[in-house]
């Protein structure tokens, strides 16, 4: 998720993107189904395996990959063609995307690992919050929203902050951004020692209150690669439930045929190669708190980060 995006000067890439987004808008209106559908699809999953799928299509054409009430037992897999994105920036054999995609897994981090980490969240996020309805807590520069700007949480709080965060939190937090990069890295056929963790990586909660500033417009539609020139790969760490912890908030890609959806469910991961054939945004959250976690990663050794420490 990125909390809104950056004005770029319109090329003939940016111009077919545009018409990509109205394209695909029209045929959904254009559409005369009327009532829910379930399709069987048949694909190729990473192992080699064809498997048949179900998905469900709703009357405004938006087709759901994964259901929160679904629990994967392998992760679920989608293809799609690289972008021309990559090819503007230095390219690094064994990581730079030349198989695209997005996947989605359950079985990277456990429930009870979600927890913990939406405890870590909900404590250091409970020491200040943005006025609107987006709020981020970055353990690595340690921004924090407050009001209608940021602080550093570990200097504005520092004598707080060893009672808000434990050196384990830390230690969780560090093996599951771990995990997910290994998982990224298997799925794309990575060198998972060429992919690096870069900024910005962060925990967010997101509700229903009305925007104040427009870093709280986080549903705007957006391509990863062009807002931060740094990602190749993002994911998602869920930490609460569609439609049980929160309504609305769900994951978008938009593609030019439909809206394809990934509904969150707690310590559900989701990930994807960052450049333009992955255009998408999350929904308006219309009840309740989406809790998440950012993970972003790039190929350029320039850009990478540490794992965060407490101080």
């Amino acid at each position: 998720m990125t909390v809104h995006r950056r004005g770029i000067t319109k090329t003939v890439e940016s111009s077919a993107i545009e018409k990509k987004i109205k394209r695909g808008n029209a045929q959904r209106q254009a559409s005369s189904w009327k009532e829910n559908v379930t399709i069987p699809i048949m694909i190729l999953l990473a192992t080699g395996l064809v498997s048949w799928m179900y998905y469900t299509w709703t009357d405004d054409r938006t087709q759901t990959l994964v259901s929160r009430g679904e629990l994967l037992t392998q992760a679920r897999v989608f293809t799609v063609d690289c972008s021309e994105d990559y090819k503007k920036y230095k390219l690094f054999p064994g990581c730079t995307p030349t198989k695209c995609g997005r996947a989605v897994s359950d079985n990277v981090v456990t429930l009870e690992e979600a927890q913990k980490l939406r405890r870590l969240a909900e404590q250091g996020l409970s020491l200040a919050g943005s006025d609107g309805g987006a709020s981020i807590l970055d353990l690595h520069s340690g921004a924090l929203s407050m009001g209608k700007q940021f602080v550093n949480v570990y200097r504005y709080f520092k004598n707080q902050i060893r009672g808000v965060f434990t050196e384990d939190d830390f230690q969780l937090y560090s093996d599951v951004r771990g995990r997910i990069q290994m998982a990224i890295a298997e799925t794309f056929g990575l060198d998972s020692s060429h992919m690096y963790l870069t900024k910005p990586t962060f925990f967010s909660r997101i509700n229903s209150s009305s925007a104040k500033t427009t870093h709280d417009e986080y549903w705007h539609p957006h391509i990863d690669k062009e807002t931060y020139g740094s990602f190749d790969y993002t994911s998602l760490l869920y930490l609460s439930d569609y439609g049980v912890d929160f309504g609305g908030g769900r994951f978008v890609f938009m593609d030019s045929s439909s809206n394809k959806t990934v509904e969150p469910r707690a310590g559900r991961v989701s990930f994807f190669s960052s450049g333009s054939e992955n255009l998408h945004h999350v929904e308006k959250v219309t009840w309740g708190t989406r809790y998440a976690i950012t993970v972003s990663f790039t190929c350029d050794p320039d850009y990478a980060i540490d794992n965060p420490s407490l101080p």
